[in-house]
């Protein structure tokens, strides 16, 4: 807000949402100050004093740097874009846009704006009320609010959305059906259009994304919720502290002192006070209530994670269960954001590590937003919860992790391990082995060590996991040892054991690391097996069960002793 005394001479006072740290300076009174406009990011500020000239004076020694004479009857500033937008003609409808960067100014194409069909005996003018400037989803459109004639047919008033390049013409692009008439303002939040209803005090959300009907020359779009109210406001009581106690006021909304700037701020010139609008997403799923489509807005937005998670979660849940087929478009929506993610990061690496990226200062590595939902991202908020829940049919459960993977799979996306193990452990925990059986047959759990892993446990509840994870782990060519303390540091010591004798290792073995591992599972009867079966082996190769001094097992005999007597330790035997 600029705060302008004496044409300037007096001083400029400028304060935003922050007023901690406000600005001050001071400018030569040449007349009436019509209009200023500031861009934060090229520290140009723009001073409009008479209807035929703007000044452009730069940081605070106001030093001027362009003068533009034009016939205008008024002009909007864009700092997102440096863009400022003139109105010329009688009717106010041909604009000329010009661009600004590094102290130098642009004259982009003037375009024309299409003005609603009036009676021979008016004249329509373009107010600067009806225009709006804001940057949608990376791309800088005009905004014009059309009010129809009384004598036409339109149901109502719209908003017509002008694309506005910095090279090229300025088309028309896109409609936002009101369906309805009378006082309106416009603010652009998290890339949607929020168009505000004075008379019913409601406000509605367009979203230009989402799909919409082509007329042949724009897409028209409805709004995509119904009407809704901006959350009402309290204002404190100001005054001695005997006084504060008293209850908050109530904030007038929509009221006809409310003044609108782009992208998202509303100022209440009657209260004094100055707002910046935000969009609350959660309240939006329970009013959109395609899946599909609801997926598809939330995608699109800054804070989207938490609420996206929340509806994966919903869809899932005993009382709001969605149908396989619903499940599986939003999978397939949220794997396709996902999927451009990971190839933009690819294609980053590559550059990068090809040395490509120092004769190319522009490229920055992608960003990673809110609306990337990774694997690690539904298994910890959703599916693992899902599956821990156990409120749906065991068939069902199956199906929304198998839909999952398909969709991971149809995008090409490797798929974690633990995402297979969830599959297993559920397959397991219903006795459905024979489905266990032919995913592994028909490669639908692809193959890895964690798996192969995982499937050695089973065995005692499952013999036929053993062979299946053997034949596993020989399509994968893996090391053995690693296989084997993979399953030592899950405690996993007969299945490392067996595993080790199924490829004929066991010869050769260290006796101490699985005599460490038992004892570590704090299990007398663990223990007794594996050190009976090493010492069964040293009498078979060497002709007596006790341990060389190389073996290193000193400590583990003295605890077998203190915990089953001398009298267990194998004697030797001779032939």
């Amino acid at each position: 807000v600029f705060a302008v005394r004496s044409g300037g001479a007096t001083g400029v006072v400028v304060k935003g949402l922050e007023d901690r740290n406000p600005i001050s300076f001071r400018m030569e009174d040449k007349g009436e100050v019509k209009c200023i406009k500031f861009s934060l990011g090229n520290k140009i500020l723009a001073v409009q004093r008479t209807l035929k000239s703007v000044v452009l004076p730069e940081k605070r020694s106001l030093k001027l740097l362009k003068n533009q004479s034009i016939n205008v009857n008024w002009y909007m500033y864009c700092p997102e874009s440096s863009v400022i937008l003139l109105s010329t003609t009688v009717l106010g409808n041909v604009l000329q846009p010009f661009y600004f960067k590094s102290g130098t100014m642009s004259k982009l194409s003037k375009f024309e704006i299409e003005l609603p069909a009036a009676p021979k005996s008016s004249k329509l003018s373009l107010s600067e009320r009806d225009i709006a400037m804001a940057t949608i989803y990376g791309q800088l459109y005009v905004l014009y609010l059309r009010h129809h004639s009384r004598t036409s047919n339109s149901t109502g008033a719209e908003v017509v959305l002008y694309h506005l390049p910095r090279e090229g013409s300025c088309k028309k692009t896109h409609i936002l059906k009101l369906n309805r008439t009378g006082k309106f303002a416009l603010n652009v939040v998290d890339n949607l259009v929020v168009v505000h209803h004075q008379d019913t005090e409601t406000s509605v959300i367009f979203d230009i994304k989402l799909k919409g009907e082509f007329d042949g020359s724009a897409t028209i779009h409805q709004f995509v919720l119904p009407p809704r109210s901006i959350q009402p406001y309290q204002i404190p009581v100001a005054g001695p502290a005997s006084v504060t106690s008293q209850s908050p006021v109530p904030c007038k909304l929509y009221s006809s002192s409310w003044i609108v700037f782009q992208p998202d701020i509303i100022i209440s010139a009657s209260e004094g006070y100055l707002w910046s609008l935000q969009v609350k997403l959660e309240p939006v799923v329970n009013l959109l209530l395609d899946k599909g489509k609801l997926m598809d807005f939330l995608l699109q937005r800054r804070e989207c994670k938490m609420v996206i998670l929340s509806v994966c979660s919903q869809m899932l849940s005993e009382t709001e269960r969605g149908s396989l087929s619903v499940i599986a478009t939003v999978f397939d929506k949220l794997n396709h954001e996902y999927k451009k993610y990971l190839e933009a990061e690819q294609s980053y690496t590559m550059v990068v590590e090809a040395g490509l990226s120092r004769s190319n200062p522009l490229l920055k590595r992608p960003v990673r937003t809110q609306a990337v939902i990774d694997q690690s991202d539904m298994y910890t908020h959703v599916l693992s919860v899902f599956t821990e829940k156990k409120e749906a049919p065991h068939k069902f459960t199956i199906a929304v992790l198998m839909e999952y993977i398909r969709s991971l799979n149809q995008f090409q996306i490797a798929v974690q391990h633990y995402l297979y193990e969830l599959v297993i452990k559920t397959l397991v925990q219903h006795n459905l082995f024979y489905m266990l059986h032919q995913f592994l047959q028909y490669h639908v759990l692809s193959d890895s060590k964690p798996l192969a892993c995982l499937l050695l446990s089973l065995e005692s509840i499952y013999p036929p996991a053993h062979q299946l994870s053997l034949d596993m782990l020989k399509r994968l060519s893996t090391a053995n040892d690693e296989i084997v303390e993979v399953l030592l540091s899950k405690h996993q010591v007969l299945a490392a054991l067996r595993f080790i004798r199924g490829i004929g290792g066991h010869d050769s073995i260290s006796a101490r690391k699985f005599l460490d591992a038992a004892k570590q599972a704090e299990d007398d009867m663990l223990f007794y097996t594996i050190f009976r079966f090493f010492e069964q082996r040293n009498q078979r190769l060497r002709g007596n069960p006790s341990f060389t001094p190389g073996e290193h097992c000193e400590e583990h005999v003295t605890f077998f002793k203190q915990v089953f007597g001398e009298q267990a330790l194998m004697k030797p035997t001779t032939f």
